[in-house]
């Protein structure tokens, strides 16, 4: 009888050290909260946006506590691979040469870049038309490779570069450029300021496949078929349309 009250003891003691164990499992994911409306940080300095959102409601479904740990654009991919956090939900764009040091979850959204100006000015977006030009935009993304591949690399026009966004923004309306080419979403929320009350965009996206995922270190497949499964989930319970409809009047899934 004392064998198994001993053993009853044990058996309780291992399910409240495996619970306390899933309840104290917490994550990290990496934000570069400085991209609005996906990523910033609020008046207090706490990490707000889209991207945070999405994170938030995909830890709720995964059952695990999630921390918000920030980092610089350009080292947040190497700061992931050094184990700083344990994913990236920071609108990153899902590209061939990222693949290589990361993997990606599916999409979460789908992006489009496309050039702002000033409203009064003829700005044609065509490279041809480009030429002798000084164009912004953020480096390492989407935006900043199209620039080199038509046309910045050969020196046909002037590439600026920024490691935020907001700089490049305060360029523009400084003169010290003359168009941006950025993520659409994010130019959308910018032009509704009262900064960016005097430009528009420009012209057509010129890249309209971009698909957006969260990013895990190579081989984290574990993770990885969690936070896709977790992502199913809040698409198909409306959580996600929820998030959406907090930052724009459309669809970006």
């Amino acid at each position: 009888m004392q064998t198994y009250k001993k053993f009853l003891l044990a058996a309780a003691a291992t399910l409240v050290f495996s619970a306390n164990a899933m309840a104290a499992e917490k994550l990290k994911m990496g934000i570069e909260a400085a991209y609005p409306p996906f990523n910033n940080k609020d008046a207090s300095g706490q990490v707000v946006g889209f991207d945070k959102d999405i994170g938030d409601a995909l830890c709720a479904k995964m059952k695990v506590e999630c921390e918000v740990v920030t980092s610089d654009w350009d080292g947040i991919i190497p700061a992931l691979n050094a184990k700083k956090f344990d994913f990236i939900v920071s609108s990153l764009s899902i590209t061939d040469e990222r693949k290589q040091a990361v993997d990606f979850t599916d999409p979460y959204y789908s992006n489009k870049q496309q050039f702002i100006a000033p409203k009064n000015v003829d700005f044609k977006t065509d490279p041809a038309s480009l030429q002798g030009k000084t164009l912004g935009t953020q480096r390492a993304t989407q935006a900043a490779t199209w620039l080199d591949d038509n046309g910045g690399m050969d020196g046909k026009f002037k590439v600026s570069l920024y490691d935020t966004q907001e700089n490049a923004y305060l360029d523009l309306t400084s003169g010290r450029v003359d168009a941006l080419l950025a993520d659409k979403y994010a130019n959308y929320d910018w032009l509704k300021s009262d900064a960016g009350k005097n430009y528009e965009f420009k012209g057509e996206p010129v890249n309209e496949s971009d698909k957006v995922g969260i990013a895990v270190r190579k081989g984290d497949n574990e993770l990885r078929n969690k936070l896709n499964a977790a992502l199913k989930e809040i698409v198909a319970d409306g959580t996600y349309k929820k998030i959406n409809e907090k930052y724009f009047p459309f669809s970006i899934y």
